[in-house]
């Protein structure tokens, strides 16, 4: 049988399990839980749940479980992280920053290992901003990625003097935003 023919085989069957699973009763879902799972199934959770979570089961067993960055994702969303609670942006290698700070550019490059800058790369931005500065700053917000309260109370954010290049260009933040008179450019 031929790689195609298989996963096509192995679909068709993985379909039909599902199909068996959906048209069981409870009592029957409950004793399918018991045996698949080793365990007795949450007395709180409908006839419909208990089949989504043993269906769920069955494709995971077959076609491999959630990829790290999600199940990351979600194990956050279950200690009750709002989504991009943490600021993160998935910058593109390629992407450049640039923030002028006390008179002074400062270009920043994004590239798979991190952040480049002055010819040197750094794993975060939070430690670059740190370079600059000389204080502790969170990168992201130092480099306007994120809105937040400066030092002097004013709300940074989306047009905190923030200029996106590239395939960036034209993506809302995930955040308002008054301007500030930073500047920071973020380029492709």
């Amino acid at each position: 049988m031929t790689g195609m023919a298989r996963q096509s085989s192995d679909r068709e069957a993985i379909e039909a399990e599902i199909d068996r699973v959906r048209s069981l009763g409870l009592d029957e879902l409950r004793t399918l839980w018991r045996t698949t799972l080793r365990s007795s199934s949450p007395p709180a959770l409908t006839k419909d749940l208990i089949a989504r979570f043993i269906c769920w089961h069955i494709q995971e067993q077959a076609l491999g479980g959630l990829d790290p960055d999600m199940a990351k994702l979600l194990d956050g969303l279950a200690r009750g992280d709002k989504p991009g609670a943490d600021g993160r942006r998935r910058l593109k290698p390629g992407t450049v920053l640039v923030r002028e700070y006390q008179g002074e550019r400062h270009t920043v490059t994004v590239v798979p290992g991190g952040y480049v800058w002055r010819e040197a790369t750094y794993p975060s931005l939070s430690t670059i901003a740190r370079a600059i500065t000389g204080t502790a700053w969170n990168g992201p917000r130092f480099f306007g990625l994120r809105a937040g309260v400066n030092r002097l109370g004013e709300l940074e954010g989306e047009h905190a003097g923030t200029h996106v290049h590239g395939a960036d260009a034209g993506r809302p933040r995930g955040h308002g935003g008054s301007v500030s008179p930073r500047r920071t450019k973020v380029q492709r």
